[in-house]
């Protein structure tokens, strides 16, 4: 419904302001005086079934609730005096009962009439017809005899029905006829042939009629058709059946469905295509094309659809066209209706009927129903053709007005009421709506009003912060507050203001902006194979406040109802996959503002099925070629075919790989061996696995040959003297070509003039000739050959005959000392000769016979040998012990074994340095001096030539002091330092040394003795124990001399190991980090590392408080007995001031008010929701709001409070009592209701912004 603002002098400044309205559409509450309004009609065209009751829908709403009648054909009808007809009770809807009725006697012309005392409104002219369904005319249909290749039609003609029926042609056997490009349906029911064929013959075309309404099948007789192919008719250019002419002309109205068709007969059959004139081809979406193009259809026509369209009907022989001329045609159709009007007294409205048509529409105005010519007159109204103007409207000039649009097509009726009210402002939307939105999204926060004149909408943000049009924020006509781009900022508290001149309304709502709900973990394309398991991962990231709630989908639709689902909040699991579950799934994370959604494919893979259809083609006596086809690959590409075969003959059940073939290739030449039984069968392999073979093939046989190759891996060997054992790998049955295999095995001596001499054996792998010389080489060669043949020549191999021990010994042993530990042996090589047998090398053994300062052998030690491979003459001897005598021999070796032993060779190492000490120990210390110890070396390497000893300080920090150096003789072995530091810990370093350089050192450390001795009894004395805000501090008497002082604890009852820590030098410590409710175990511990002894204190317990206290005795302080007294005084003067104004509080009863009515000026705003405080008698809390003694109240005997604390409007107006400078309640004695301007700006709180609205009224 619509409001409009005041007139304005100047009819074309009027109409653009008040058309700038039409858009504001005001709903009147049903609890206000309105006139009717038409709110269900039943359509203008109305068929109904005579089976059923008749009902004619009339339903309107106004105030008071409207009365209705009806006409029929134009005059009244009394719907009382007819038993059939029943009118609903509050509405107008009709019900006529029509069983055993005559339904014809119902049919008409109907209208409603909906009446209050504020207007009549008037429904749509509703015929009412039956529906038909007529029978068949009967006919006699003749036999129709025609030639092939010439049209035909067949005509069907239904009977007229109310609606139309749809038509159809079936045969006897209710099958429906098959339609083609040769044979078609025309929009009339009519069969069309193009051209007949002889299985045209049949004798039951029947053209059925089904009525849509009473669901109604009528039959025609059937028609019989013979073609005949005695006489032919000839191929022609094609004709139209359909239109006739060259031209021809539609009709169309606008809005409905155009449909245009063309059948052409010919020879062959013409194809049809459709053309409009000046447009090209026709390719919008509007249009299509039905019955192979016969049929163009054009849905949803306006003016534009006008003009020519050309079919053109095409076969080889030539072309024919056809143009149709389309006239579109319009109903009356609404450019703009009228609208409800609301408006105030004295305000100005306009009723505007803007419509279109073709021909142009005549419209008429009616007022609550009648002409507006002979309504009432009312000055206040002018008609100007499409639009009604009234001015200055008054109370009680409410009425309907009808705009009636017609032409020949048909017409448009339209209610529209004027409501003329004054009402204060109302807000609609309910109050304290909460909207949330989601961050970046628009925000609508509705703020629905009525009131007459139109309120003014004012939105306030927080109660202060008044919103203005322009970004972010837009203030629509209809009051809504739009926030384009919400922000978590633009969260809050949002008041609406409905104001006009007769009043006021506020409205609070609340718009909370949400985080976005997306998902940050999407699910992935997963490979997975038959069987195993597939995980969906969707982890989303929401607004805390949201509770998303997870849906997946399987190809968009529901998952399947299967235990192998598992669906958790941010995962889908599929358990033993199979071939069903491929797919897409999709992850949706829903909350109630948002949702975000990521898909994934599922591809199920596994191992390919094996191939089919094995056949052997190009079969010859070497090669055959083999075709397969592949089986299902399951979403993994085949990678190669693997080809095997089996031996029937040799090896049956064995399958051997022959060859691979590519994954893309179906065939294989496969080369062959002869006497072979094939079978073949073939494997494919994908990136899952190998398939299952397949079939074998058919049997396939080759044909015997002689051998095609000689054994393998021939060799000669002798395994002892005398002989030499030919052996070689056998030739498989698959290699022997043929029967009768057996092996020729020549032998002979390399490099004598001998013949060769040969041996045929069968089934076996090696061959043994005896007598021969020991080790020499012979030639060798191994034949195959069968029943069919022999091998190719095959290759001489060498061979040696069988080794023995070799007979000589090296001659010309020397040997080189380089050094105390390293020698080197030189040797002469035997001959080649004496050797025997292939040299492996020469081992030399070698042994220690006793030191060069020893004069007994020593036999514990073991003989040495080291192996020099090959035809060598020397090696080096490493290891060696300095200052000794060796005896060495040497051997030759070869695979049999070792030659005689090389005369012994003696040599002698040279000294060298010798071991560390046997041992250093520190004896007897004394205040300044230490006494040392040691021994000689276990080996002395040589003539041992004395000891060096080197040591130095180490103090405190373990810093090392200057170092001294004392030589010994070999006869040495103790001394006693002097002039030593006391207390003072010190580090010895003792080497012994030959003429060769001193050995390797061993160290020791030691302490002097201190300068006084502790006194007798326990090291330690009492430990205390006290509680810092910083930690525990533990403290002790310590009369020991060790350096090494630790505070160990532990847990009390806990079976960790003791923490310690190092406070040498100091009686006292403070352990921190201590957890707070514990208590510990404490101890002191001495530790001396030349003193074994071990002091220790005895263990304390130390609780440590579960909160560090920091509480003092402030009885003591003396700040606190200050204030102690300070505030006894000012207690006492609070005594005397009430004993003071209680005695003066009967002669001034407004001092009573004034204690019990402070200044509202100085009235705290609630903190919490904004709102002011409430002034209210003290006593009002405990009495239940009894009035003061003196005080005020209203008539009734009440006190009055604030309908709503946080009103911003009932602060605005306030109230009428005054103040005085002193606080005062004056105004209820003197009678003043003038307001002290000068106090009420001295307000020191925020402006209500009713109030700053109000400023401007």
């Amino acid at each position: 419904m619509d409001r409009n603002r005041k007139w304005v002098p100047g009819f074309a400044a009027v109409l653009l302001t008040l058309l700038s309205h039409t858009t504001s559409a005001l709903e009147v509450p049903l609890d206000l005086p309105q006139p009717p309004t038409i709110t269900l009609q039943s359509p203008k065209d109305y068929i109904f079934d005579p089976r059923e009751n008749i009902v004619i829908h009339c339903e309107a709403k106004g105030k008071p609730h409207p009365s209705f009648s009806w006409t029929r054909n134009g005059t009244h009808f009394d719907v009382e005096k007819d038993s059939k007809v029943l009118m609903k009770p509050g509405s107008g809807t009709l019900v006529i009962d029509i069983s055993g009725e005559k339904a014809e006697a119902y049919e008409g012309t109907y209208q409603c009439t909906a009446h209050n005392e504020h207007g009549t409104a008037v429904s749509n002219n509703i015929v009412i017809r039956q529906s038909r369904s007529p029978l068949w005319s009967k006919e006699r249909n003749e036999a129709i005899v025609v030639q092939m290749g010439v049209s035909l039609v067949l005509q069907c003609r239904p009977p007229a029905g109310l609606p139309p029926p749809v038509i159809f042609w079936m045969d006897n056997n209710f099958q429906r006829l098959p339609l083609d490009k040769r044979v078609s349906q025309a929009l009339n029911g009519d069969l069309y042939f193009s051209n007949v064929l002889p299985e045209d013959t049949r004798n039951d075309y029947i053209c059925y009629a089904r009525f849509p309404h009473t669901q109604t099948i009528q039959q025609k007789q059937p028609i019989s058709v013979t073609v005949l192919d005695n006489s032919p008719d000839g191929e022609r250019r094609p004709s139209f059946m359909t239109p006739l002419g060259i031209t021809s002309t539609k009709m169309v109205l606008r809005g409905e469905t155009l449909e245009l068709e063309c059948i052409a007969d010919g020879l062959p059959t013409p194809e049809i295509s459709w053309q409009k004139d000046g447009g090209g081809e026709l390719q919008s979406s509007r249009m299509s094309f039905y019955n192979f193009k016969k049929t163009l259809k054009v849905s949803d026509v306006n003016e534009a659809d006008a003009g020519d369209y050309r079919c053109t009907a095409t076969n080889k022989l030539g072309t024919a066209q056809h143009i149709i001329k389309v006239a579109v045609k319009a109903a009356p159709f609404w450019v703009s209706a009228p609208r409800n009007l609301i408006l105030a007294p004295n305000e100005t409205g306009i009723l505007t009927c803007r419509v279109n048509g073709e021909p142009k529409p005549k419209i008429t105005w009616f007022v609550n129903g009648v002409p507006i010519e002979n309504a009432p007159e009312d000055h206040s109204r002018k008609v100007d053709d499409d639009t009604v103007i009234l001015s200055y409207v008054q109370t009680g000039s409410s009425a309907v007005y009808q705009c009636n649009a017609s032409n020949e097509f048909g017409y448009l009726l339209a209610n529209a009421f004027v409501n003329v009210l004054a009402e204060a402002p109302r807000v609609l939307t309910p109050p304290n709506r909460v909207y949330q939105v989601i961050t970046n999204n628009p925000a609508l926060l509705h703020c629905a009003s009525f009131g007459s004149p139109i309120p003014t909408i004012t939105w306030f943000k927080d109660s202060q912060t008044s919103v203005k049009n322009g970004d972010p924020y837009v203030i629509h006509e209809n009051g809504t507050l739009e926030i384009h781009v919400a922000q978590p900022l633009h969260s809050g508290k949002y008041t609406c203001i409905a104001s006009n001149n007769l009043g006021i309304k506020e409205n609070h709502v609340y718009l909370e902006v949400k985080e976005p709900t997306r998902i940050l973990k999407q699910p992935e394309y997963k490979d997975v194979q038959r069987g195993m398991s597939a995980v969906f991962v969707c982890k989303v990231k929401h607004d805390p406040s949201l509770i998303p709630t997870v849906i997946w989908l399987k190809d968009n639709g529901e998952l399947p109802d299967d235990e192998r689902f598992d669906v958790d909040m941010d995962s889908l699991t599929i358990r033993d996959v199979t071939d069903e579950d491929e797919g897409t799934y999709t992850c949706i994370q829903n909350t109630t503002l948002d949702q975000d959604s990521a898909s994934a494919m599922l591809t199920v893979v596994g191992n390919p099925d094996p191939p089919t259809d094995l056949e052997l083609t190009d079969q010859t006596e070497r090669s055959v070629q083999l075709t397969w086809t592949p089986g299902d690959e399951h979403n993994s590409p085949t990678q190669k075919f693997l080809i095997q075969y089996e031996d029937l003959l040799h090896q049956p059940g064995v399958w051997v790989n022959l060859t691979d073939a590519p994954g893309t290739s179906t065939t294989v030449q496969l080369s062959l061996s002869p006497y072979v039984y094939y079978s073949f069968r073939v494997l494919a392999l994908n990136g899952v696995g190998y398939s299952q073979p397949s079939q074998p093939s058919s049997q396939y046989r080759t044909n015997p040959s002689a051998p095609d190759e000689n054994p393998s891996d021939v060799q000669g060997v002798g395994t002892k003297p005398g002989n030499l054992v030919i052996s070689w790998t056998p030739l498989t049955g698959f290699l022997a070509n043929g029967p009768g295999l057996e092996y020729k095995v020549q032998w002979r001596q390399k490099d004598v003039d001998e013949d060769w001499s040969s041996k045929t054996v069968a089934n076996v792998s090696q061959f043994v000739v005896s007598g021969t010389p020991t080790y020499v080489p012979y030639e060798i060669k191994v034949q195959a050959l069968n029943d069919y043949g022999s091998g190719p020549e095959p290759e001489v191999v060498i061979g040696y005959s069988g080794e023995d021990l070799p007979l000589s010994a090296p001659d010309s042993v020397q040997v080189m000392v380089h050094n105390s530990t390293l020698a080197e042996v030189h040797w002469e090589p035997v001959s080649f000769q004496s050797v025997r047998g292939k040299l492996q090398g020469y081992k030399v053994y070698f042994r220690r016979i006793r030191g060069l300062h020893e004069t007994e052998e020593d036999t514990e030690q073991q003989e040495q040998v080291l192996t020099f491979s090959g035809n060598r003459s020397e090696g080096r001897l490493p290891g060696l012990q300095p200052y000794s005598l060796y005896n060495l021999t040497i051997r030759v070796l070869n695979i049999k074994g070792e030659g005689p032993p090389s005369p012994s060779k003696k040599f002698e190492t040279p000294e060298g340095v010798p071991g560390p000490p046997s041992f250093l120990n520190v004896v007897n210390p004394g205040l300044d001096s230490l006494t040392l110890e040691w021994g000689p070396p276990m080996n002395n390497n040589g003539r041992l030539a004395g000891y060096t000893l080197k040591y130095q300080p180490v103090n405190n920090t373990n810093e090392l002091g200057p170092v001294k150096v004392i030589n010994f003789l070999a006869n040495e072995t103790t001394i006693t330092l002097s002039n030593l530091n006391s207390s003072m810990l010190y580090k010895f370093y003792m080497s012994a040394k030959t003429i060769k350089g001193s050995g390797p050192i061993i160290t020791e450390e030691a302490f002097t003795a201190m300068d006084t001795m502790p006194p007798v009894g326990p090291a330690f004395g009492k430990v205390n124990t006290s509680m810092l805000e910083d930690g525990a501090v533990i403290s002790w008497d310590y009369f020991g001399h060790h350096k090494n002082v630790y505070v160990e604890y532990v847990v009390e009852n806990s079976k960790e190991d003791w923490k310690k820590e190092l406070v040498n030098g100091s009686h006292w410590h403070m352990i921190k980090g201590l957890k707070p409710g514990t208590s510990y175990k404490v101890r002191v511990v001495a530790r001396d590392p030349a003193d074994p002894t071990v002091h220790s204190t005895d263990e304390v317990l130390v609780a440590v408080p579960a909160v560090p206290s920091r509480q003092v005795d402030i009885a003591t302080q003396g700040w606190f007995i200050g204030l102690m007294c300070a505030i006894a005084l000012l207690i006492l003067v609070l005594l005397i001031v009430c004993f003071i104004k209680r005695n003066k509080g009967g002669k001034y009863p407004v001092k009573e008010k004034e204690d019990a009515h402070q200044d509202p000026e100085i009235q705290p705003m609630k903190e919490d929701d904004g709102t002011f405080g409430e002034y209210r008698s003290m006593e009002s809390d405990t009495e239940d709001h009894k009035p003061l003694k003196g005080s005020r109240t209203p008539s009734n005997g009440t006190v009055r409070r604030d309908e709503s604390d946080d009103s911003l409007v009932d602060y605005g107006e306030g109230g009428d009592g005054q103040f005085n400078e002193d606080g005062s309640f004056i105004g209820q004695y003197s009678g003043k209701k003038e307001k002290d301007t000068h106090e009420g700006n001295e307000s020191s709180e925020a402006p209500s912004p009713v109030n700053a609205m109000n400023s401007f009224v």
